[in-house]
C-alpha cells in the first residue's frame, strides 16, 4: 500500500514522501495515529503542491539572502562604546548590538545568531564579522568601535 507520510517516521521515510509500506503496518500503526495518509489521487496532488510552495519559499529566502549580502558589502556599521584609560572595552561589543545597528542604521535585518564573531571584540578600531546569511550565502560587516 502506498502513503504519504506526515512526519518522519523511523525505518520508513522522511515528511512528505510517498513511501510503498504492507496493508496491515499502514492501516494498524500509520494511518491511526496520524503518521501517514492514503496515497489518493487528492492526496498526491497535495503533496506536489506543498514541495512546489516550499521550492518557491527557498528561493525567496535565497534571493533575500544574496541581496542582504551585496547590501553588507556597501556598508559600514559604526558603533559606540565605553572604555577605560587604556583603552580596553568594558565588556565586549556583541552580536546583539551588531544586528541591532545594522537594522537601525541602514535596514538590514539580520538575526544575532547569523553573526559569527572568532574573537570577542575588546578594543576600539576596525573589524570584519563574518555573517552567515543561510543557503550557502555568506557576508562581511564592517564594523567600526568608536569611542561613546
Amino acid at each position: 500500500m502506498q502513503v504519504i507520510l506526515q512526519q518522519d517516521v523511523k525505518g520508513q521515510g522522511r515528511k512528505g514522501e510517498m513511501v510503498e509500506v504492507s496493508e496491515g503496518y499502514a492501516r494498524n500503526y500509520l494511518l491511526p495515529r496520524g503518521l501517514a495518509v492514503k496515497a489518493t489521487a487528492d492526496n498526491i496532488n497535495a503533496m506536489k503542491l506543498k514541495e512546489k510552495a516550499k521550492a518557491a519559499h527557498l528561493e525567496k529566502e535565497k534571493l533575500q539572502a544574496l541581496e542582504n549580502a551585496k547590501k553588507l558589502a556597501d556598508c559600514r556599521v559604526k558603533l559606540t562604546a565605553k572604555a577605560g584609560s587604556n583603552g580596553k572595552l568594558f565588556g565586549a561589543v556583541t552580536s546583539k548590538e551588531i544586528a541591532d545597528a545594522l537594522k537601525e542604521q541602514f535596514g538590514i535585518e539580520i538575526e544575532k545568531n547569523q553573526i559569527v564573531q572568532g574573537d570577542p571584540i575588546k578594543n576600539y578600531g576596525d573589524y570584519e564579522v563574518k555573517c552567515r546569511l543561510g543557503h550557502e550565502v555568506s557576508g562581511v560587516i564592517r564594523l567600526t568601535v568608536a569611542e561613546k
